[in-house]
């Protein structure tokens, strides 16, 4: 007998590249090209190391508190992780063992289909529409394990309305749907208030993108009391001590300074509408975004083409080759000046035509 035939074998998730040349602009991971609040800089650099030794919070109680008041709901309703990848994973760990299949959709986080296989988890994914929004009808059987919907959506960054999100819970009392709201601070609506009504919705959420703070690996959920009881059971049977002590502190900072917060979306949401301009005027379209990234496509230019060509150029967008979307580039909106250099490596490549 031999040892490998016991090993679990999966098809890992492939991360955005990681550069380390120096002078690069990162437009492919979806981080915010601004700083955290002032004041996780400040906690950051005054933490004591003796605090180190300690354990954190189990209850993480300095970050599940301050989100507890920023959203309106009490602490026992907060479930948080090492980002939202965590808390994913461990909702899929913890709600879906039926027989049944999860649903999500073929173009959207590509994480989803490797935890299933981890877990052993069927799944059966939806294909998008022709315009790249979810197929809402093909969710509402009721006859689903779980269903997963990122919204907005990524890699697309498309929105669904409230209504279509409201009709999948209606549709499927019987199983655990999560709302993946990786991008929602950037536009679309926050299923937030349909926890009032539908206790089987989770909704998750990360400090990576819109709270710049994707080093400390901060995510979160909010559901119902029981939804939330049994994802800690599982917690506290695999790792009780998930979240730092740093993070817990600079987290909880971070929820507080609500102005800045919403200043630095703005800033953000601003550049990507100029995008949006300045790229469809260079021959491209996408979806309109509702995410702190566009999915385009050039209407002459093969996407493989201009991703090594800006490459080269040290700005980095994402690509995939895989079948639908090989012919889009997934790019994050960074600074002005970041934005700039693209748009000027654009039209060099463009000229060339």
């Amino acid at each position: 007998m031999n040892w490998e035939e016991n090993v679990r074998r999966v098809v890992p998730y492939v991360a955005g590249e990681q550069p380390k040349d120096a002078g690069v602009i990162k437009l492919n991971t979806n981080e915010c090209p601004y700083p955290p609040a002032p004041g996780v800089s400040r906690l950051a650099r005054e933490f004591e190391t003796a605090d180190l030794r300690l354990y954190p919070a189990l209850d993480a109680s300095p970050l599940s508190d301050a989100l507890a008041e920023r959203y309106g709901v009490s602490r026992d309703r907060v479930f948080v992780g090492v980002g939202s990848d965590d808390v994913l994973s461990m909702i899929f760990l913890t709600f879906f063992n039926s027989h049944r299949p999860v649903l999500f959709a073929d173009v959207t986080y590509s994480f989803y289909d490797v935890w299933a296989s981890v877990y052993h988890i069927p799944y059966r994914q939806i294909p998008l529409l022709p315009d790249f929004h979810q197929d809402i009808p093909a969710y509402l059987s009721g006859e689903a394990g779980g269903i997963v919907i990122a919204n907005p959506n990524a890699p697309t960054g498309l929105s669904e309305d409230l209504p279509d999100i409201e009709r999948i819970l209606q549709a499927n009392p019987g199983c655990v749907v999560v709302v993946d709201e990786a991008y929602v601070d950037f536009g679309g609506t926050s299923a937030l208030p349909l926890l009032e009504t539908y206790d089987n919705l989770l909704v998750v959420q990360t400090f990576s993108k819109s709270r710049s703070m994707a080093g400390m690996r901060i995510g979160f959920c909010i559901g119902s009391e029981k939804l939330i009881g049994y994802l800690n059971d599982v917690k506290f049977s695999i790792n009780s001590y998930t979240m730092n002590r740093p993070s817990l502190v600079c987290g909880a900072e971070a929820v507080r300074d609500e102005e800045y917060f919403q200043k630095t979306v703005a800033k953000v949401v601003s550049t990507r509408e100029r995008a949006k301009k300045e790229l469809t005027a260079l021959g491209f379209s996408f979806p309109d975004s509702d995410a702190n990234f566009l999915f385009a496509t050039h209407r002459e230019i093969p996407a493989q083409d201009l991703y090594e060509y800006l490459r080269d150029r040290k700005i980095y967008v994402r690509h995939w080759n895989k079948p639908r979307i090989e012919n889009y580039l997934r790019i994050t909106v960074g600074t002005d000046e970041q934005m700039e250099a693209l748009y000027a490596a654009l039209r060099e490549r463009i000229a060339k035509a």
